[in-house]
């Protein structure tokens, strides 16, 4: 009588536990204050909130994972029900695992598929246990409604996976599909519409057979899908910020998914006890079951790392993140196969039929079932096994977060130290030890943590660069030779080393290397511009000029493709077309190098860089004159000498006042204006330490001279009237 009333009650009432914490944490009421207070403050406390989210995953995170793996695995039927995901599907992940370990490239890989599934995972448990709510508070849905909320949730889905998979990645973990970003906003407003009208129409529906009132669970369900997965993009669109793809795996989402599965996992498991138990609900002890889901999330997450970097000196954060992505992509797989409503025993329990689901627990056969049953038994020697494997896994538990702890204090060169006198198979921590020791003028013990670093992953790009420049600026060029060299063993088709290598080849003299190397890094990509860079400097001082133009074009047309120019200087830039253009000149490439004379000018204009802008001036008049064209050519140097007047480069005045007295003595313009020309260009070179003009300078004078006669003198007295005819000269 006492258990139909309570059967009878629970059908009334749509709540799991109470309905505090089933809106709370089993519907996600508490997502707007949460990510709230993460975003606005994740940004200024970054340290504080990763040891918290790390501190967090002990108690939520881990044991989550762990609920699934005691789910499919405690019961021997469920066992050899799932037997492809149980067995096959975790021998496929342990093997990729191994795998990983030995071939670093599958890392990025293994972790894009992490990130990407991440939110269909949390999709798919929210729409189960919106359908959860919806059947508990009396809902039949037909197949229509069920299509259509079921789109819905696929809809929020796909926005964030188009924000994921958007433009080039700026995670080096994470590839981008590069969706054209024009491609991506239009798909994501049709997603969001669709979003809108699918869930009006399901939603309409549903209250027709139950009203609004009892929906209120899978209603709050419906709005943590749209707080965790429509508004991050709406906010996108609005203010152009991107969508973090970790953000959505280890932060505070995560959190919130795995309290949600913890909630009604356990209650699975409560009403799974008392079903066996005939109704006894004094069987299920719930401090047993988390404690037992506490320990196995440690022993999925915190051995294997510690293992591989101190056993194989495989690098500690690699190993970490590859043990991350693939216990996930387990759980995605497993949980997806495991809990599903359409079973009939799942649906028993989590829907309150009054079927009674029967239990029988069987007995597990073989070897590996005697064991377990042996270990989980009762005996003084199983008893003292387990007290040692929970001693062990929970102190392992405490070093690993006091290791992560120390990892992060940046600014604290003891807690760096502790960190790495714990396990020093660590590349970033290296890394972090080495910044800080350079902080504190230790370089040698900061050069030993780099190469510790580099030892530790040698396919990771970024120490070795660290420790490149650092060598570099040390003067340490045959250290640095030999760094790129023993480092091309790993990474033999590594554009960036290899260019590293050509200039270090270039430096010791070996012009000849150098060159090969470039060529080899271009080989690799195309696309490398500091390699066409260099490449045409080298031609360029080896006078194959026509060559030495090719690279220049090719690198000012890639640098042209980026959006951001890699912090290159605008003068930088102008002074590489203007280079690219004496090429061209010297190589017969006339009209070409007019082009780019011209550009260097029009470029020059507009960032207001009047030296340059004069220098290009003055070589395109020269390719002018050559040409024949004396008024276009008479404008170029007018107009160069008039920019000098408005710098302080006196050297170039004083050279560009000479080409231009040399041209009008060589074109048949007055004598008489030639010389005051000269004259001026050798009265600024007086004051200047180092005489910018030509050995010929002076020959070239007397030779006017000779010819004025007298005229040459008063013209040596009083110039500026003749230079201000020969700046207003037309022919």
């Amino acid at each position: 009588m006492g258990k139909s009333r309570q059967n009878s009650k629970a059908q009334t009432t749509p709540w799991i536990y109470n309905a505090w914490l089933d809106l709370i944490v089993g519907c996600g009421a508490w997502s707007a204050p949460l990510l709230l207070l993460s975003y606005t403050s994740m940004a200024s406390s970054t340290r504080m909130w990763s040891v918290l989210f790390y501190a967090l995953a002990l108690f939520f995170n881990y044991p989550h994972y762990m609920a699934t793996i005691y789910r499919a695995y405690h019961r021997s039927e469920d066992f050899e029900k799932y037997r492809f995901f149980t067995v096959h599907i975790t021998g496929l992940v342990l093997l990729t695992l191994v795998l990983s370990h030995f071939w670093a490239q599958l890392l990025p890989w293994i972790f894009t598929i992490y990130l990407t599934w991440s939110p269909w995972h949390y999709s798919g448990q929210n729409y189960g246990l919106f359908m959860m709510f919806a059947r508990r508070a009396g809902a039949d849905p037909d197949k229509s409604t069920r299509r259509a909320l079921y789109s819905a949730f696929i809809a929020s889905y796909l926005i964030l996976f188009l924000g994921f998979h958007t433009g080039p990645s700026t995670d080096s973990l994470f590839l981008s599909l590069g969706i054209p970003a024009t491609f991506s906003r239009w798909e994501q407003m049709v997603l969001g519409a669709g979003f809108v009208l699918l869930s009006i129409y399901g939603l309409a529906r549903l209250a027709r057979q139950t009203g609004w009132r009892r929906l209120i669970p899978s209603l709050t369900l419906f709005s943590s899908q749209f707080l965790w997965f429509l508004l991050p993009a709406a906010i996108s669109f609005i203010k152009g910020l991107e969508i973090p793809q970790n953000r959505y795996s280890t932060g505070v989402l995560a959190v919130m998914h795995s309290a949600q599965y913890l909630w009604i996992t356990s209650y699975y498991a409560r009403r799974e006890a008392s079903e066996a138990e005939g109704g006894r609900s004094r069987s299920w002890r719930p401090l047993a079951y988390f404690g037992v889901l506490i320990l196995g999330g440690i022993a999925l997450f915190v051995p294997g790392p510690w293992v591989a970097s101190r056993a194989f000196h495989h690098d500690f954060t690699a190993s970490f993140l590859i043990f991350t992505a693939l216990v996930n992509i387990h759980h995605f797989i497993l949980d997806g196969a495991i809990w599903k409503l359409r079973d009939g025993r799942v649906a028993g329990l989590l829907l309150n039929s009054r079927e009674r689901v029967a239990s029988v627990v069987a007995e597990a056969g073989g070897s590996v079932g005697s064991a377990w049953r042996w270990i989980s038994g009762s005996s003084p020697q199983a008893r003292w096994v387990q007290v040692s494997a929970a001693f062990v896994l929970l102190a392992w538990g405490t070093v690993d977060q006091a290791r992560y702890y120390f990892a992060l204090q940046r600014d604290n060169l003891r807690d760096l130290e502790r960190a790495a006198a714990l396990d020093s198979f660590d590349s970033p921590l290296q890394m972090r030890l080495a910044h800080k020791e350079l902080e504190d003028g230790q370089p040698q013990q900061a050069e030993a943590s780099m190469r510790r670093a580099i030892d530790t992953n040698p396919a990771d790009a970024a120490p070795r660069k660290v420790l490149l420049k650092f060598l570099l600026d040390q003067k340490q060029f045959d250290e640095a030779y030999s760094l790129t060299q023993a480092s091309l063993k790993y990474t033999p088709k590594d554009p960036a080393l290899l260019v590293d290598r050509g200039l270090l080849e270039l430096q010791r003299g070996h012009a000849e290397n150098a060159i090969a190397s470039w060529n080899q890094a271009l080989v690799v990509d195309p696309n490398q511009e500091l390699a066409h860079l260099y490449l045409a400097h080298e031609l360029d001082r080896e006078g194959q000029a026509q060559a030495a133009a090719s690279h220049y074009q090719s690198f000012l047309l890639r640098v042209a493709k980026q959006k951001e120019q890699n912090g290159l200087a605008p003068d930088f830039m102008i002074g590489i077309v203007l280079r690219m253009a004496d090429c061209q000149a010297r190589s017969s490439q006339k009209d070409v190098a007019l082009k780019s004379y011209q550009m260097a000018e029009k470029l020059a204009q507009q960032t207001g860089n009047s030296n340059l802008e004069s220098v290009a001036d003055v070589n395109e008049a020269e390719l002018q004159a050559a040409s024949g064209k004396l008024d276009e050519t008479l404008r170029l140097y007018q107009r160069a000498l008039l920019l000098d007047n408005t710098t302080s480069d006196k050297a170039a005045s004083a050279a560009d006042w000479f080409a231009y007295g040399k041209f009008l003595d060589q074109s048949g313009f007055s004598e008489r204006l030639a010389y005051a020309c000269i004259v001026k260009a050798e009265s600024i070179a007086q004051s200047i330490p180092k005489s910018p003009l030509p050995a010929s300078a002076n020959a070239t004078r007397q030779g006017m001279e000779k010819k004025l006669g007298v005229v040459a003198i008063d013209l040596r007295q009083n110039p500026d009237p003749a230079l201000q005819q020969a700046l207003e000269l037309r022919r």
